[in-house]
Parts: structure tokens; sequence; C-alpha cells
């Protein structure tokens, strides 16, 4: 599980999270939707204990990621925006190598790894050197190198964005798999696709601040439309910016 609570965080003269609380619950896929500028990458970093909070506090698994942050880290998987691999190391050697920073024997990271290759269709270019990857190849790569310790909470950061058809297809694939297995799913997106498509809760965030949390049905309720993106629209008010423009 994982949960916030007044998050704050602030870059000089500008305020990019403010007041942020949320909850995202095991077993469930949790999408953070916001349009570009948000808030969602910051908030999410804070999350994942790579920025500190100028206000507020939140748990992973009831785990501070403020005074225990590295206790917290061991009990999730990332998946940054535009994740960085080591390019000289093939796929499988990035996840293995993973796999020891999470204190794994040899043995089971090499399982582990040939398991994520094969669930994620990574066979082709599993023993290829990173530097040749194609974004869909790199975001695979990047996601099994997150799973390898086999985390309960799992954040990702817009993991779509460049893929193209099957690649997207095989990720949510996995994430309903995950789902099934109880894990916490929190994720960011503008698409708002692949949040109707995914997602049993739903976070809207504008300027930093949560506008809303429900179900899309909940959200599609609370806005009186027929659809998730017309319910977004209206929810963030951004009907009356176009309607004065």
């Amino acid at each position: 599980m994982i949960e916030a609570r007044g998050l704050t965080k602030r870059f000089g003269a500008l305020t990019a999270v403010d007041g942020v609380t949320l909850r995202a619950a095991d077993g469930r896929i949790t999408g953070l939707l916001g349009p570009n500028g948000a808030g969602k990458s910051t908030t999410l970093r804070i999350l994942y204990t790579v920025l500190a909070p100028d206000g507020g506090e939140a748990w992973i698994d009831g785990v501070s990621v403020v005074h225990e942050p590295l206790e917290a880290r061991r009990r999730m998987g990332v998946l940054p925006h535009g994740a960085g691999l080591y390019p000289n190391l093939t796929a499988r050697e990035n996840i293995e190598y993973f796999g020891t920073l999470h204190g794994l024997s040899r043995a089971v990271r090499r399982a582990r790894a040939a398991e994520l290759i094969e669930r994620l269709e990574m066979d082709t270019f599993a023993d290829q050197p990173a530097k040749g990857f194609s974004q869909g190849q790199r975001v695979k790569t990047a996601l099994a190198r997150a799973l390898v310790h086999q985390p309960r909470n799992v954040l990702l950061d817009e993991p779509t964005n460049g893929l193209d058809v099957m690649a997207v297809r095989t990720l949510r694939r996995l994430l309903g798999e995950l789902r099934a297995e109880g894990h916490c799913i929190l994720f960011s997106s503008h698409v708002m696709q692949e949040v109707a498509a995914l997602c049993d809760e739903v976070i809207i965030i504008a300027a930093g601040t949560v506008i809303v949390q429900g179900t899309p049905d909940e959200l599609r309720a609370r806005a009186g439309t027929q659809s998730l993106e017309e319910a977004f629209v209206r929810l963030v008010g951004l009907e009356g910016e176009g309607a004065r423009a």
C-alpha cells in the first residue's frame, strides 16, 4: 500500500506539489492523471525517495519515505520516466545487476531474470547490448529490472510513452497479472485511454493539487459525463479556460 498526506515540494518560487494526499491500495491499479506540468512526476519522485518533500509525509507499506528511505525502497519497484540503462550491458546483465544490488543470490537473480525475460517477451534481445535498443526494448528492460526483487509496490512514470502497440499490449497484460497477484500499482499518465483501460482508481492532479480520487465510474458520476475524458476536462476546469481563451 502507498499513502501520502500533505506532500509539498517547492523549487524556488514554484510550488510543484501543494498538499498532495493520496492512497493506492494492494491488488489495484491506481492512475495519477493530470496535464503536463501538473506535479505527477514530482509526486512520484517523492514517493520513491529521489526527492525529499518540504512538507508532509508518505509511506510504503507503512514505512516512511522520509525517515526510513532505504527500507521504503526495498518495498517498491520503480520505472522512472526516461529510465537509463547501462549501455554496454545486455538486457539480462542489466536485470541481474539490479538483482545483485538488492542482495539476491546468483542463482535467484539468474532465475528471476530468466522469468522476467520470458514474461515480457524479451527473448529476441535479452543478450544484446542495451546501447542499440529501441524505446520499447529499453522500457521492457527497465521494467524487468524494477521487478527483479519481487517488490510488493510498483511505481511507473508514464510507462507507455513512446511504445508501439505490441509493447503497450505486453505492458497492459503484465500490469493486470501483477494486480491479480495482489501488488499495489501506481502509475502516472496523461493518456486518457491508458487510464480508462487499466485503472481501478484514478487520482486527478492539477497545479500540484489533488482535485479528486475515485473509481472511473465515480469520477464520471461526479462530473455528470459519459466519458472519463469529459470528466477529466470538467473536473480540472479546462472547459472554462477554453471558453475564456
